[in-house]
């Protein structure tokens, strides 16, 4: 089966604690190093999302009327 470019699918085990590992592909193409802050957006109904931050900080930026954001929120 041929996947779409830029497409992926990746599967993770959740932990006792409720942890799961990145896989190691995933933070390569995307760029996710120690220390960084994810963003995790859920929907019952469509399931979980993991957006790239500097993505959702555009979003964020258009929703709260051109309020620019970083990582601890509005400046």
């Amino acid at each position: 089966m041929n996947e779409p470019k830029g497409k992926f699918a990746w599967t993770v085990k959740v932990g006792e604690k409720g942890q799961f590992v990145i896989p190691k592909e995933a933070r390569d193409i995307f760029d996710i190093k120690p220390g960084d802050t994810l963003i995790l957006l859920g929907d019952e109904k469509r399931g979980i999302a993991i957006p790239p931050k500097s993505d959702f900080m555009k979003y964020a930026a258009k929703i709260f009327g051109g309020t620019s954001f970083d990582e601890e929120g509005p400046v």
